[in-house]
């Protein structure tokens, strides 16, 4: 493997890669012809992802298991399914797209993650962890009703596999006995002595032919002789897990084979390649290293997961940068955890992204990373709270969508003392629609017991955060991903009275703007502009009635803003409360649309679901018409 000491600035030079226009191309290719061209693809990532940003680590550790797949199997006809997707840009890049790798994540250009719109090759979306197995195992299952003999392959990240879903797709390959390969992609530890040697040799024993005809005859053999058959199989579930963590998944009901180097092509080609023919479900555990070949990702892992373009135009450095509303919550737990010392703070793996660093160092005992399990992060908080303590979950508002069942049954319905942080909300820009927070407001605000609050900006976040901590029962509040308009951030922890909205500016107009979020910048450039009536409800539930009745009675129209689906969301929730009070008021609702908004810039997404400043004007000139 070339080592690289820093990302390249200039295109490299790539003979072996050029010739690639489809996996196809590479199928004749030698193991040194392999190897060479895994060197140019890495090469060529590094560089691409430099000029565009994006997910850089997990695409570095899998350059080697991508070229062995595509050289060994037939893709598109055989499915290749890469859980999340971080890992997909070597894919993308051998099969056709190398050309369009520089648009990743960009308005119109390719989508973060694998796509079956976008790509034949693209077997399966992902986004969210842990659904690989399940869809190969439903590839797999419908192929074989269909006489079918595609192979059927899932690339799974050890992360990914602590979700509860990913085990009970195991659990089910290993009752229904499908023919398909599911691939452990094992980046938390390097690559060492006890998987070399004796371990290796092992593994590839495991994978030969030679074993699985000796094992299948010699099982016919024995069977008819219950003891000797029982020992004989205890003896190689025993020597099997002397050198390989695989016990678990032959229970399971798979052939387990590995550890093996994921960087090794050759070692690779041999155990896939047998494997490949095999009958049954077959669980192959490789070891690579995130960000592989490039130096400072490798001491770097979670730096280098997801990088920005390496040539952006710095800015002033005498310029103090704005704060994120990561760094927002991030202050705030700490400070809460200083004077309350019954919160806890809980996250499903995701202590960088929601800003819970600070926290985890500080009060290790009172911190718990989860993993990828969602619905066990809620429900464990629900434990918590039975035994007096005050959890606060750090989520993104769309990972929370994977543990509703948990939200409403065991923290709602039993009316628990849970704050939950939705980090993510609304649309978060070039990771796409399954990673937008768009949906969270229609989904708690239908659930009894729930308070959900929407701050505006830096200070109120830190404020209606304090309230729904203090709030004895289930509150939520949400916030988008990255900067807000830098408010200045009053350090007291004080609270507000719970459903309270703020006026923000007042006029004699017949039209009252509300806003619901983070998009009062634009709300109050445009009430300013047309001269309404501005009210920052900060609450979808419980909505302000008072605010609402004295400013509604009275009004023609309100125009509601919300970074959210417009379908359920907090414009709908004012226009029950008006048809229950029997308020004669016309309304625009102003929000995301019914439909996906693909991949871009924040602003761009914003512009496309027609809830920027220009096209917000747009859509209310008419009232002043009137």
């Amino acid at each position: 493997m070339k080592i690289f000491k820093k990302i390249p600035e200039t295109k490299p030079i790539t003979p072996l890669l050029d010739r690639v226009s489809a996996p196809s191309d590479m199928r004749s290719f030698s193991i040194g012809e392999l190897e060479i061209l895994s060197d140019e693809l890495r090469e060529f990532l590094l560089f691409s992802v430099g000029q565009t940003g994006g997910h850089l680590g997990g695409g570095l550790g899998v350059i080697e298991l991508t070229v062995v797949l595509h050289h060994l199997y037939n893709t598109p006809y055989d499915n290749l399914v890469w859980d999340v997707g971080h890992q997909a840009y070597p894919h993308k890049i051998l099969t056709g797209r190398k050309d369009k790798i520089h648009t990743v994540r960009q308005k119109d250009g390719l989508a973060p993650f694998p796509t079956i719109s976008e790509s034949e090759y693209d077997a399966f979306g992902v986004g969210h962890s842990s659904t690989s197995i399940s869809a190969i195992l439903g590839m797999a299952i419908g192929a074989q009703k269909n006489d079918s003999n595609k192979k059927h392959v899932a690339i799974i990240g050890d992360g990914a596999m602590t979700a509860g879903m990913a085990f009970e797709a195991l659990s089910h390959s290993g009752h229904l006995k499908p023919n398909i390969l599911v691939i452990l992609n094992d980046n938390d530890m390097s690559i060492s002595e006890n998987i070399g040697g004796l371990s290796n040799y092992f593994s590839r024993i495991w994978a030969s032919k030679i074993y699985k005809g000796i094992k299948k005859s010699g099982a016919s053999f024995l069977k008819p002789l219950p003891q000797a058959y029982h020992l004989a199989r205890k003896v190689e579930t025993q020597m099997k897990a002397m050198v390989a963590p695989g016990t678990i998944f032959e229970e399971l009901g798979f052939n387990y084979v590995g550890p093996i180097d994921g960087h090794n092509i050759k070692e690779m080609t041999e155990v896939i390649s047998n494997l490949k023919d095999f009958e049954g479900p077959q669980f192959l555990h490789v070891i690579t290293k995130k960000g592989a070949g490039l130096d400072p990702a490798e001491s770097d892992r979670i730096g280098f997961h997801a990088i920005g373009k390496i040539n952006s135009i710095k800015s002033d450095s005498n310029l103090k940068p704005k704060p994120k509303y990561q760094d927002i919550f991030s202050d705030w737990i700490l400070d809460m955890a200083k004077k309350d010392d019954s919160l806890v703070a809980i996250t499903p793996a995701m202590r960088e992204g929601s800003g819970l660093v600070n926290f985890s160092k500080k009060y290790p005992d009172r911190y718990f990373d989860v993993a990828i399990a969602e619905q066990h992060s809620v429900t464990f908080a629900a434990g918590l709270s039975l035994e007096n303590k005050k959890p606060v979950v750090a989520i993104y508002s769309t990972f929370l969508q994977r543990a509703y069942d948990q939200f409403i049954h065991d923290v709602a319905v039993q009316n628990l003392d849970v704050t939950f942080a939705l980090d993510r909300a609304g649309l978060v820009g070039e990771d796409g629609p399954t990673h937008s927070g768009n949906y969270d407001i229609a989904y708690m605000r239908c659930i009894p017991n729930i308070i959900l609050m929407t701050p505006s900006d830096e200070n109120e976040t830190r404020l209606l955060l304090t309230t729904a901590f203090r709030h004895e029962g289930p509150a939520a509040v949400r916030y988008p991903r990255g900067t807000g308009p830098n408010t200045s951030v009053n350090s007291n922890l004080e609270s507000i009275e719970i459903g309270k909205a703020k006026i923000v500016r007042e006029s004699e107009s017949k039209v009252v703007f509300l806003n619901f979020g983070a998009l009062l910048d634009k709300a109050l450039e445009v009430s300013e502009k047309m001269d309404f009536t501005l009210i920052d409800m900060r609450f979808v539930k419980p909505l302000d009635h008072e605010i609402l009745k004295k400013y509604l009675s009275t009004a023609d129209y309100f125009v509601s803003l919300e970074d959210g689906s417009i379908a359920g969301g907090a414009g709908s929730a004012v226009q029950e409360f008006c048809s229950i009070e029997s308020i004669n008021v016309k309304s625009i609702l102003l929000g995301i649309p019914d439909r996906f908004i693909e991949h871009s810039s924040r602003e761009e997404m914003l512009e496309s679901a027609g809830i920027s400043v220009a096209k917000i004007l747009d859509r209310l000139k008419p009232l002043l018409e009137k």
